[in-house]
């Protein structure tokens, strides 16, 4: 049953690697309901993952038993093999461990190093900023319309006397709601299993296109939750202009930060001033259980053989 499961989640982890990446990122329902999107993305992520480790780890275990928790159960208990183990299967449960081993250790590693480098930005800038027009933001002096967000413990929202000087009230409230919508929705734990897949495995196409994707969507989802919060007589040609203000100061923003300047601002100013129709609830609820069931399937995959 066991060299069956590997070839299974093989072809799963192929498919989730480069043609599922592409025709998601290809496709263009995810505008029309960015949260959506990202939870299909976030299966996709996780599910490939799963495939590619327990691929490896089921062929390298076929030799100790006919199922997953079978094998694993009869190494941890020292158990003869019950056929001769090649090297092939050396080789795999090899591969498993150093792929498991560089997916959760770069995954560690990345968010260790964005939350050092925030940390580091906050401390500068809470020694330059000032009051700013709105509670809970900073005000910098800095000629360039800038605008964006520091997440974590002790959340820091900055805007720029650029920024101020040339965005009017309600422009101004726009850029503040979407910096608000990041902080509150997290979206940098969002986007930190894609730096990290992004990091692990430069060499695929799909870790890059993945990242991009699920940059641009955070910056739809936080638009989307900014005009829920505006007023006035069009708050979407509002937020439009000022996300095309923001842009002239976008080389300002620190890294780590997210900015209203973000990925994809001509595709969002578009979406914005012609919007397209939401997405049906019957799609909605088919693209959601699609991402369960493809987080179900390699689990399912690597447990079903035990109860057979």
């Amino acid at each position: 049953m066991l060299p069956v499961t590997a070839v299974a989640l093989a072809v799963l982890a192929a498919l989730l690697a480069w043609p599922v990446p592409a025709l998601l990122a290809r496709a263009q329902w995810p505008g029309r309901d960015p949260l959506v999107a990202l939870v299909c993305w976030q299966a996709v992520g996780l599910a490939g993952g799963l495939s590619m480790i327990g691929a490896l780890l089921v062929h390298g275990l076929a030799p100790w038993g006919h199922s997953l928790p079978e094998a694993a159960w009869a190494v941890v208990r020292g158990h003869v093999v019950t056929e001769p183990v090649r090297g092939d299967h050396w080789v795999a449960l090899t591969l498993a461990g150093v792929l498991a081993f560089e997916l959760v250790g770069v995954l560690l590693l990345s968010w260790a190093r964005i939350v050092r480098t925030r940390r580091r930005h906050r401390e500068l800038l809470e020694l330059v900023v000032q009051p700013g027009p709105q509670p809970d933001a900073r005000l910098l002096d800095h000629p360039a319309p800038v605008a964006f967000c520091i997440p974590g413990a002790r959340p820091l929202l900055v805007l720029s006397s650029g920024m101020v000087a040339e965005l009017d009230d309600g422009q101004l409230a726009a850029v503040v709601a979407h910096e608000r919508a990041h902080l509150a929705e997290h979206h940098h734990l969002l986007l930190l299993p894609f730096v990290a897949w992004k990091a692990a495995l430069p060499v695929l196409p799909a870790a890059e296109r993945a990242h991009g994707a699920v940059r641009e969507l955070v910056e739809m989802r936080a638009d989307d939750v900014a005009l829920g919060s505006l007023s006035g007589t069009s708050p979407r040609r509002t937020l439009a202009e000022a996300i095309v203000a923001a842009a002239g100061g976008a080389g300002g923003v620190p890294t780590g930060a997210l900015a209203v300047s973000g990925a994809g601002v001509r595709a969002r100013v578009v979406r914005l001033l012609e919007p397209a129709h939401p997405l049906p609830a019957a799609a909605r609820w088919t693209a959601l259980s699609g991402a369960v069931l493809l987080l179900l399937l390699p689990t399912a995959l690597l447990l079903l053989p035990a109860l057979g």
